[in-house]
């Protein structure tokens, strides 16, 4: 069992523009193409021609954005963290030193 293949969109839509001067059947030779792939790319292009082919990529994209932004908070989370612990680490300090200053004095 082979995997299967992806095709890009420039690839679908010169498939699609040439269905207007030659026959299915030569195309899908030429290009060892299935003739119901050809006509759903043909279907899909004529019902919405600029986001045709778009396909799971755009999902992608969205997932990797929503990736990229879970990352962000993810660090910025544990910046706070930190800062909140430095900043717990401070106040201690703070406060002995003050003890310190208060039994020398």
């Amino acid at each position: 069992m082979g995997s299967r293949r992806i095709f890009t969109r420039d690839f679908k839509r010169k498939i699609v523009d040439e269905l207007g001067f030659r026959p299915v059947e030569e195309i899908c030779r030429e290009y060892e193409v299935h003739k119901q792939l050809v006509h759903r790319w043909k279907r899909e292009f004529e019902v919405n021609p600029k986001e045709a082919f778009s396909g799971n990529g755009k999902i992608w994209k969205e997932e990797s954005i929503v990736a990229k932004y879970e990352r962000k908070i993810g660090q910025q989370a544990m910046e706070i963290d930190l800062l909140k612990k430095n900043i717990e680490r401070l106040s201690r300090l703070k406060e002995e030193e003050m003890r310190k200053r208060r039994f020398t004095e």
